[in-house]
């Protein structure tokens, strides 16, 4: 077996079980792409297992801490089945289910999603590329899934040295599928859509939405970033009036057009809108159109903490616009999937926007990724989904300028 040696001092993110050892922690010691090497201390000390990826900056990624366990197929099979049986306990209200997530189920590059009898998964890391047959194997006889469509298509692929890759790994047939959701129907195509196909880690903030709108007897809501219009679901589901979905995806709104109608709902009470979030918004301050209810579900602005700043701009202006646009008394569902944004930096942006706003806001509830997506106590890195749940209240209003 293979060995790294560290440089000295640099053991100490392993020995709290952090996952990832960095090209710089390195003194000596090289392999194949994903091949397992022993990671040792400077003094030589076992530390870990780990597949090794030469192209990255994340040079090493954790298999496991006991030096007597082996990296073999019966390893493979022991974490595949370890993840599956969190998940049965956890009851997911959905055939659409998250079934390894990664770092935070011992398999480092490794993200399996099941909608119906299909599984939709993405290969991210040397190691995970190394063990793929192995694992596509073992998905499909511990699941009883009828196939496995790949989407190993992500750009972090490039950083391990991997050139993208999508289609049938296991089976074939339409790669449209339709899932269950809280007694809602959604559907979603697994070679075309986001991550995956589709976003089963805000499936509880969906029915979060959906119960406030009732709750609080919301009419109007707006859906921004919509994608294939989940929320709009979930609002409706809820007793909203009309939902106004706004997307830069012509495809999605498609859908989204689609998804209200197999739920049952009026056509009429559907509203899609093909446009720049931010221009859509701000044309809203200047005819005077408010809501009841907003949803900002924008994509990533800062993948690394080093994109933090700029991407707090682009967070705070966002909700400044919602929050002018928020009647007093209304919900406010505010997102970032921004790893280099933390929650406690998210709620001080959001104040900020509040602030800048001229209202203030009431914090219902702290909203996170749904359980089937844990995030593991010895990497934080994980915890990428955070929200916040705002009643607006009405506040001292001042000039804005910037409308």
């Amino acid at each position: 077996m293979k060995a790294v040696r560290l440089l000295d001092g640099k053991e100490r993110s392993l020995l709290r079980r952090h996952p990832w050892v960095f090209a710089g922690s390195i003194a000596r010691g090289k392999a194949d792409p994903g091949e397992t090497v022993r990671v040792e201390a400077a003094d030589g000390r076992f530390l870990a297992w780990g597949a090794y990826s030469p192209s990255s900056q994340i040079r090493v990624r954790v298999w496991s801490f006991d030096e007597a366990e082996r990296i073999d197929h019966a390893f493979m099979k022991r974490r595949v089945a370890a993840a599956l049986a969190l998940r049965s306990r956890l009851a997911v209200a959905s055939d659409g289910v998250r079934l390894i997530h990664a770092e935070a189920d011992g398999l480092p590059g490794l993200i399996v999603d099941r909608y119906g009898d299909v599984l939709s998964a993405q290969f991210l890391s040397a190691g995970m590329e190394r063990w793929r047959d192995a694992i596509a194997d073992i998905l499909m006889a511990s699941t009883g899934a009828a196939r496995l469509y790949e989407r190993s298509d992500s750009s972090v692929r490039a950083l391990e040295g991997l050139e993208p890759r999508a289609g049938w790994l296991r089976g074939e047939g339409a790669t449209s599928v339709q899932i269950r959701e809280h007694g809602w129907q959604l559907t979603l195509d697994v070679a075309e859509g986001h991550k995956t196909g589709f976003y089963l880690d805000q499936r509880d903030n969906r029915e979060f939405l959906s119960q406030w709108v009732a709750r609080l007897g919301l009419q109007r809501v707006l859906n921004c970033f919509s994608y294939t219009g989940g929320f709009a679901v979930a609002a409706l589901a809820g007793g909203a009036h009309s939902v106004v979905n706004v997307d830069s995806s012509a495809p999605a709104l498609v859908r989204a057009a689609a998804h209200v109608q197999l739920n049952g709902f009026d056509a009429s009470r559907h509203e899609a809108i093909d446009a720049d979030v931010n221009s859509f918004l701000r044309e809203c301050l200047k005819t005077g159109r408010r809501f009841d209810a907003i949803v900002l579900d924008p994509p990533k602005f800062a993948p690394t903490a080093a994109h933090a700043e700029r991407a707090a701009r682009a967070y705070k202006d966002i909700n400044r616009l919602a929050l002018k646009l928020l009647e007093p008394g209304g919900l406010l569902l505010t997102f970032s999937c921004s790893g280099g944004v933390g929650a406690e930096l998210f709620h001080k942006i959001v104040a900020g926007a509040a602030s800048d706003a001229g209202a203030d806001g009431a914090i219902l509830a702290r909203l996170e990724g749904a359980p089937d997506h844990p995030t593991s106590l010895s990497f934080p890195e994980g915890d990428y989904l955070k929200g916040l749940a705002v009643i607006k209240q009405a506040g001292p209003t001042h000039p804005d300028s910037a409308g």
